[in-house]
């Protein structure tokens, strides 16, 4: 009888650490699931912010600003348009492009020229 006594309390201890084992393990794994849902929260807070600052910075004002002044573009005027004709595309033919002595420096649109 003492030796079944002596079994049942060897079964009751294991069973009581393995039961504060797995108390153990549950408590670290929701404590990491509630770290990674706080990760996630940020991470789609930061996603959110990047998209705003993304469409801010392709506003079509900025993009004209920053084409102005670091590229050095400005808008196309009829000052500064040059328009080419049936008339003078046959005869910018006969030219050579890239040719200083001709007057031809090269078609900017390429028509005529093959």
């Amino acid at each position: 009888m003492t030796r079944l006594n002596l079994v049942l309390l060897l079964a009751v201890l294991a069973s009581a650490l393995y039961l504060v084992n797995v108390q153990y393990e549950s408590r670290r794994l929701f404590s990491a699931l509630d770290q990674a849902n706080s990760e996630a929260r940020r991470l789609e807070v930061d996603k959110e912010r990047l998209q705003v600052e993304k469409r801010a910075q392709a506003t079509p004002s900025r993009v004209e600003r920053l084409a102005i002044a670091k590229l050095q573009m400005h808008t196309a005027t009829p000052a500064i348009t040059h328009y080419v004709n049936f008339g003078s595309v046959a005869a910018a033919t006969t030219l050579v492009p890239g040719d200083p002595a001709s007057g031809h420096a090269g078609s900017a649109t390429g028509a005529g020229v093959p």
